[in-house]
């Protein structure tokens, strides 16, 4: 009769408490469907694009979906199966990841604010090779547009930036009908105007900063990110709390 009993407790024993194994099971499992879109959209992205430039291959936004998708989907994976199953091993796998990905976060915020020049100098060399490949991979242009819009920037450190750019260079040997012009995510919106104008950044870097204000955002995206952080402290604090708590 003991036998029994101990048998039966033996089988209902369980390591993890039951309201913490489900929370977590659909915790992990929300994070493991999240993670299999990430892939998915990040898939489609790379095969709809008709050529694949090398030198934008680590910044390219799929490449970075597929890569960040499919460390969730691992990670989700082990705290998925762990809790289910309540497999030690598989939890420890998670809490390690979880912690590792915590700690990555936290070094990067810290060197970020303490070595801020080196971080500019850093994004500053993303942003030149988006510039560089603008027409090149249609990502990138998606990306550089929108930012440019969002924050009313244009280039990196002012509007002459987008002679980065084959297409854009102001030299008097460059045969594009672009030559001298900025894209028109630079431009600033006219009132009451229904279809935009693509072409109204046309010979913006043969003018002035005077002359450019007129027509265009002639600071530089740089100025205008660290003004946004500056201004916006306390909802970048949280946006990187909300990253790091879960």
């Amino acid at each position: 009769m003991d036998r029994k009993l101990n048998l039966n407790r033996a089988e209902t024993f369980s390591f993890v408490n039951p309201w913490i194994r489900y929370f977590l099971f659909f915790f992990s499992f929300l994070f493991w469907v999240f993670s299999l879109l990430i892939v998915a959209i990040g898939v489609y992205a790379k095969v709809q694009k008709a050529t694949t430039v090398r030198d934008t291959f680590l910044i390219d936004p799929a490449v970075i979906l597929i890569v960040v998708g499919v460390v969730m989907f691992f990670i989700t994976f082990c705290g998925c199966i762990g809790a289910l199953r309540e497999n030690i091993r598989l939890l420890k796998t998670f809490s390690f990841s979880l912690t590792l990905v915590f700690l990555t976060q936290l070094a990067i915020a810290i060197l970020g604010f303490f070595y801020s020049d080196q971080t500019r100098d850093a994004l500053g060399k993303f942003v030149k090779k988006a510039i560089v490949h603008y027409r090149d991979d249609l990502d990138l242009q998606n990306l550089m547009d929108y930012i440019q819009k969002e924050f009313k920037c244009c280039g990196w450190n002012n509007y002459t930036d987008w002679s980065w750019n084959l297409y854009f260079n102001c030299t008097h040997e460059n045969p594009s009908s672009e030559r001298c012009a900025v894209p028109f995510s630079c431009c600033t919106p006219v009132p009451g105007e229904a279809v935009i104008n693509t072409m109204c950044g046309f010979g913006a870097q043969t003018q002035n900063y005077l002359e450019a204000n007129k027509s265009i955002y002639p600071v530089g995206c740089a100025d205008r990110a660290v003004m946004w952080i500056e201004s916006h402290l306390l909802l970048v604090g949280a946006l990187a709390l909300g990253l790091a708590l879960p």
